[in-house]
């Protein structure tokens, strides 16, 4: 009987030790082999630098930077061994002491299984049987450590776990956990940032430093204790170690980080694009995949790979593109609309409206702006309450636009007590009034100023126009308030932006009237102008309507935006032509390849329209700023470039932005030359073209419709841009190496409001940008091509100057097309000065006698002087009168001393023997041109540009009467 109850019981228990091995094997059957162990990878974050090395940006499921065992510094390991396994160099993986005191103490206190838990086994439950709290999970666990104990060192599974275990604040690892908590390499740890973080695994949220800052002292503390029983430290240590107060940082937050937001989210899908079409190199890529699949394997190579990607971003432009744009909005908003009320109200404020306070959040967008509730109200005050129980009052400002606000059911009007409204300290900018560069820091008592988030959006893009690479991108107001980029998505008319295209076609074309070549002081009638188009009749009219300015040059046609002038010349050019350059140049689409013949004419077509030369094609900001940069750089083709280079987790380059091999780079030095690297970009303007069409929009700055970016200080030339109703403002320009679009307006198209150009509404945006942008650039007038002809003219006729100019400028030429480059020119020309010499010589009064070299001087001439609105096509001298050029100007201070002028010899007459195709001009002898190009193998000269105005002062008479430049009138 008994050998049957012991058979029974050693059946039974086999039965159970069956059971117990089968649900062993049923729950741990799906854990990795040893083979996958020793190959496992963690995923790691991406981090996008800025071309400066600035972090800017995280791409990650878990943020973690990986930190291999020999850089991980013996005072971190030192802290989680004290915190969490001091054993852990001397267990198997698993510590049964550790299991039975854990299972006593909660049996005692009641609480759920917890402790007892070795690092190998955090670690195992990291990587991989997730943090479930059950039997089951706890098997796993200590099946999988044991597994891992036996195929790595001790070394290696404390690199796995300090790289795996999660640490609160977005921190997955060490790593990342001292970039984001203290903005530090491990490596600059003291002894309490190290103990904060090994005091962190057990409950991260209990112990936020951010959040819970009391309870991760107490708990800090207590680590650097242990640390000190365990002699790690000394007792001196850890008593000096525990005075250190708690500071913190909250990385990815700084105010250039946050501004760069627009970017990063480009460069985001830029990699995600590269990815998916197989450009990474050395990345697995299935070109046979469903567009899903492809999608998901992006993501998993961006958000869990650990690239290291090096953009073109220059963080400190970044910064100053966002700062204007803001600014730029701002002061529309409050100049142009009334205020529209609180963001929340507080029922009935009391003594606690501190905390009523503090549990508002703000509106997405409005960074540092504090929030304030209404405390009292009347006539001459408004008192506001502030968060930690502070108290302020409204500056009278905004106190009187407050009261433009009124209820939705129009019963009452401005602020009411619990009011919860956004305000500063800080004046609120207005850039009619005050630059970038104007900073003023309030007072600690200043009263505040009520701020709020403009309802109109813009965009704002820099780039180098000669390598392509964006160095700044704003795309709206606020990436946290709408992620739609503006910048790269916002389809718009460019308005009178798009006029320098058509010029640029023009100068590449024959005039009709005079059978030779377009070129900037050619003349076109400003005129009542009406066409029939396939479209039907078009009748455009210049910004000011009514009037009309009769011939005028080519310049003073952009400088002024004259509507009639561009249409026809551009029925002069012809629109097919006019539609190819805005094809090459990157502002129209070609049609794809595989495009049918009927889907190429729907494409090709509307972009022929005679409306386009006016800027009616939709197109988008950094569209423009890419055709400008091929206007600055020589006519280059540039492509807009958002990333320098890509590399894996192993520093591996798998994408870099397109470079050149270089032969002779590595070669000894011997006395040769450097290498010199060949220009692969496609030429796709003139040279010679380029810089004439700069060098019109020079003239814009300078004299025309952006006449308030002189304040600048260095050179800078662009053209503004409005649209029909005022729905769109632009401002495109550039410095000799820098190229910026800006664009404002709504997203819903509507009105900006009568008046509000280019030139008020965009160009003082630019102007903030650029003053930050070249606050330490050098002072660079645009470089010259080889063989431009810079000749002074009449600023007025666009002829060589007589006896009749009141003002000239340094225009520039190709090669045969500049006045007195023909013998029909000359002919004309000596003929003319012979005319003159002889009228002087008879004596008549008011003739003119030819100009001695003090005509040349610095003299001022009596000249009206004129003001220049920002209205595009607009300039009065206050009378109604209207003129090119203002007398009072004069060239820039590097090209006022040439003129243009050089001596030939010394005829008495300045004549001379003269023969067909020689050049001749009134004493002082001087060439009508000067040559300031160069060849191939010289440097590009730093002379003066073309379009610099100068007063021409001829003989003085007697009773000189005061004439305006009028230029005709209809």
């Amino acid at each position: 009987m008994f050998r049957k109850l012991l058979f029974l019981a050693a059946f039974c228990a086999g039965l159970v030790g069956a059971g117990i091995l089968g649900w062993v094997y049923s729950v741990t059957r799906d854990l990795p082999a040893p083979r996958e162990l020793k190959t496992y990878e963690p995923p790691i974050t991406s981090r996008v630098h800025a071309g400066d090395g600035t972090l800017v940006a995280e791409f990650a499921r878990q943020h973690r930077v990986f930190i291999p065992k020999e850089e991980l510094p013996n005072r971190v390991i030192q802290a989680f061994l004290s915190a969490e396994d001091k054993d852990f160099y001397e267990h198997n993986g698993i510590d049964p002491k550790g299991i039975i005191r854990g299972v006593i103490l909660n049996g005692i206190r009641g609480r759920r299984i917890t402790g007892g838990s070795t690092i190998t086994q955090q670690t195992v439950k990291n990587m991989l049987v997730g943090s479930e709290r059950s039997i089951v999970r706890k098997v796993r666990e200590a099946f999988v450590a044991r597994r891992l104990e036996s195929i790595f060192t001790k070394d290696q599974i404390l690199e796995l776990y300090l790289n795996e275990i999660y640490l609160g604040g977005r921190s997955y690892g060490v790593g990342a956990a001292a970039i984001n908590y203290f903005g530090k390499p491990l490596r600059d740890l003291t002894i309490a940032e190290a103990a904060l973080l090994g005091a962190m695994p057990k409950a991260p949220g209990k112990v936020n430093p951010y959040r819970r800052a009391d309870a991760a002292v107490a708990r800090r503390n207590w680590v650097i204790s242990r640390m000190a029983v365990n002699g790690y430290i000394t007792e001196e240590e850890a008593e000096e170690a525990q005075k250190e107060p708690l500071t913190t940082v909250d990385g990815l937050r700084s105010d250039e980080v946050l501004a760069s937001a627009y970017f990063v989210e480009e460069v985001r899908r830029d990699i995600l694009r590269r990815a998916k079409e197989g450009e990474l190199k050395g990345v697995d890529f299935d070109p046979y995949a469903e567009e899903a699949e492809q999608q998901v394997a992006a993501e998993k190579l961006l958000y869990e790979e650990g690239l290291s990607v090096r953009s073109t971003l220059d963080s400190r432009f970044q910064l100053a593109a966002q700062t204007a744009l803001q600014m730029g909005l701002e002061t529309y908003d409050r100049r142009t609309k009334f205020y529209r009320g609180p963001f929340a109200k507080i029922e009935k404020p009391t003594d606690d409206w501190d905390n009523a306070l503090f549990e508002i959040s703000t509106p997405s967008g409005s960074g540092h702006w504090k929030k304030a509730v209404v405390l009292a109200v009347d006539d001459k005050a408004v008192k506001l309450g502030l968060e930690e129980n502070k108290t302020g009052w409204l500056a009278e400002e905004s106190r009187k636009w407050v009261k433009t606000y009124k209820s939705a059911d129009g019963k009452s009007s401005g602020l009411k007590v619990g009011d919860v409204i956004l305000v500063t300290q800080q004046l609120p900018p207005n850039v009619l009034e005050r630059t970038i560069m104007d900073e003023v820091t309030p007072k600690e008592d200043a009263p505040y100023h009520v701020r709020q988030l403009p309802g109109v959006e813009g965009a704002l893009i820099a780039m180098d126009p000669h390598t392509g690479r964006v160095l700044s991108m704003a795309g709206g107001y606020s990436f946290w308030r709408s992620q739609y980029n503006r910048a790269v998505q916002a389809y718009r008319q460019p308005g009178s932006s798009f006029k320098p295209v058509v010029y640029a076609a023009a100068l590449d074309s024959i005039d009709p009237k005079t059978g030779k070549n377009f070129t900037p002081a050619s003349t076109v009638l400003d005129a009542p102008f009406v066409v029939d188009t396939p479209q039907g009749l078009w009748k455009p009219g210049n910004y000011a309507a009514g009037s009309f300015y009769g011939e005028s040059t080519l310049r003073l046609g952009i400088e002024k935006s004259r509507n009639l002038m561009t249409a026809r010349l551009a029925q002069d050019v012809g629109m097919e032509k006019i539609a190819e350059y805005g094809r090459k140049l990157g502002i129209y689409p070609y049609p794809p390849a595989d495009a049918t013949e009927e889907e190429a004419r729907r494409i090709l077509g509307p972009q022929t329209y005679l409306s386009r030369t006016l800027g009616a094609g939709d197109t988008t900001p950094i569209k423009m700023a890419t055709a400008y940069a091929m206007f600055v750089n020589g006519g280059k083709r540039i492509e807009p470039v958002f990333l320098d280079r890509i590399q894996d987790r192993y520093g591996k380059t798998i994408q870099r932005r397109k470079t050149q091999e270089c032969v002779d780079c590595n070669a000894p030095w011997s006395g040769q030359l450097p290498p010199v690297f060949e220009d692969m970009r496609e030429q796709v303007l003139d040279p010679i073209t380029a810089y004439q069409t700069v060098s019109l929009m020079e003239g814009v700055v300078q004299r025309g419709t952006a006449s308030r970016l002189r304040v600048i200080g260095k050179p800078v030339a662009g053209k503004t841009g409005t649209t029909n109703d005022y729905m769109d403002a632009w401002f495109v320009g550039f410095s000799p190496d820098l190229v910026v679009a800006v664009w404002v307006g709504y997203d819903t198209p509507q009105t900006l409001g009568n008046g509000e150009s280019g030139g008020r509404v965009a160009a003082p945006i630019f102007r903030d940008f650029m003053m930050k942008a070249l606050q330490e650039a050098p002072s660079m007038p645009f470089r010259l091509p080889s063989g431009v002809r810079l000749v002074e003219v009449d600023a007025k006729t666009g002829k060589l100057p007589d006896h009749n100019t009141r003002v000239t400028i340094l225009e520039a030429f190709k090669p045969g097309t500049e006045p007195g480059g023909n013998s029909e020119d000359l002919d004309s020309w000596i003929a003319s000065l012979e005319a003159q010499r002889n009228q002087s010589q008879s004596g008549s009064e008011g003739t003119y006698s030819g100009p001695d070299a003090s005509t040349y001087g610095d003299n001022a001439v009596n000249e009206p002087t004129y003001e220049y609105d920002d209205q595009d096509g607009v300039t009065s001298n206050g009378n109604g009168d209207f003129s090119p050029y203002d007398s009072s100007s004069t060239a820039n201070d590097n090209s006022a001393p040439l003129n243009g002028r050089v001596q030939l010899g010394e005829e008495a007459d300045g004549l001379g023997d003269l023969s067909v195709g020689d050049v001749a001009s009134p004493t002082p002898a001087a060439t009508p041109f000067r040559d300031l190009g160069f060849g191939a193998d010289t440097q590009q000269s730093q002379s003066p540009n073309s379009g610099q105005a100068t007063p021409y002062q001829p003989p003085v008479r007697e009773e000189e009467p005061d004439q305006e430049l009028e230029y005709g009138t209809y």
